[in-house]
């Protein structure tokens, strides 16, 4: 789901800077955790993935900056029949709403909403901060296992290849 073209694509509207804390090194790490999520609560694996690159997609500014996920969410609209086609009008709703919903929801009803929204709350330790687990929505997520795992996964900064851009 997430390609080269994808990413390119994003890369060219994107306002800030790329390697800052909420680019694409951030991205790859609540894909990685994202991924390690799903295994444990059943989310939607596309609609995960896809949050990934999405949700800090439409950031004006590393700081305070309340609408970048309802723009997030309107670059999803905006990709979906070049990039997004094999989602489900349903997996397009919920990452439409993950997105959009992402910084001032504190949990929601879907299971895959919840995972994104802990995909990229457990990645904190990037600005110092330890994921606190009454601000995640999923078990898997409050585990100490998780949160040490994805504490090391920030500290680390690991940008698989498929987020690098050529």
């Amino acid at each position: 789901m997430i390609t080269q073209d994808l990413l390119h694509d994003i890369w060219d509207q994107f306002q800030i800077n790329w390697y800052g804390i909420h680019g694409i090194s951030h991205w790859s790490r609540v894909h990685d955790i994202g991924m390690r999520l799903t295994q444990a609560t059943g989310a939607n694996i596309k609609v995960v993935q896809l949050f990934s690159v999405f949700h800090d997609a439409g950031r004006q500014n590393e700081g305070s900056d309340p609408q970048h996920g309802p723009r997030g969410a309107d670059l999803v609209a905006l990709f979906r029949y070049r990039h997004l086609h094999d989602l489900t009008d349903e997996e397009y709703k919920l990452l439409r709403i993950a997105c959009r919903l992402h910084t001032h929801a504190a949990t929601h009803e879907d299971i895959t909403v919840q995972t994104c929204f802990d995909s990229d709350r457990l990645d904190l330790g990037r600005v110092g901060t330890i994921p606190d687990p009454k601000y995640l929505c999923t078990e898997a997520a409050k585990s100490p296992e998780m949160i040490s795992w994805a504490l090391e996964r920030s500290e680390r900064g690991v940008v698989p290849d498929i987020f690098i851009r050529n």
